[in-house]
């Protein structure tokens, strides 16, 4: 996605926004009308599955210890842990490009 300053990155900030979040979204045109309300939805939306994939990592052993064998359930929960990171990144990303639109600019640290 270009940078805050360039021309028509609010554009391109849609599309991706909607990309976070589920198909049907896209349905929505006051959305699309007014990224800063989809941005924020994205927020929410980003934050409610990192809280499902922490509360499902938590559980996972008492759901299906006794229905898988310890290497799949092994394989679960570092696919519960990846999904978990991917979204870490992605909820840091949309946090980002909504105090964009909220005209919020990010300065890097030295």
């Amino acid at each position: 996605m270009p940078p805050p300053e360039s021309p028509g990155w609010r554009e391109h900030a849609v599309p991706w926004l909607l990309d976070q979040c589920p198909a049907d979204f896209r349905g929505y045109a006051s959305w699309r009308r007014h990224p800063q309300a989809l941005a924020w939805v994205a927020v929410q939306h980003v934050d409610a599955q990192l809280a499902a994939m922490r509360q499902a990592y938590r559980q996972v052993r008492v759901a299906l210890g006794e229905e898988l064998p310890p290497e799949a359930l092994r394989e679960v929960m570092e696919d519960l842990e990846a999904e978990g990171v991917r979204l870490r990144g992605t909820a840091r990303s949309v946090r980002l490009v909504h105090e964009a639109l909220q005209g919020r600019r990010f300065v890097p640290r030295l």
